[in-house]
């Protein structure tokens, strides 16, 4: 679960939440008035990690050159 603490509560404090942000794993969230404005996250330079949650998640384009939803056009005209 993700913490979430205000501004005021973070600014004094900023170098112990990067050490705990850094040491856990867990993100860290930072409200405005109530409503979340910044999230920190820990750093990660395993960029195989994020595209192969990509894997799979693209549709297949057969005919890249052709018009995309041209047997809809009229409807919507």
């Amino acid at each position: 679960m993700e913490r979430i603490i205000s501004k005021s509560q973070f600014k004094p404090h900023a170098l112990k939440y990067f050490r705990d942000v850094q040491k856990t794993g867990k993100p860290l969230i930072i409200s405005d008035h109530g409503k979340p404005v910044i999230k920190i996250v820990p750093y990660t330079d395993d960029t195989q990690k994020i595209l192969d949650s990509l894997r799979g998640t693209v549709c297949e384009y057969t005919e890249p050159l052709e018009p995309v939803g041209l047997d809809d056009w009229e409807s919507l005209q």
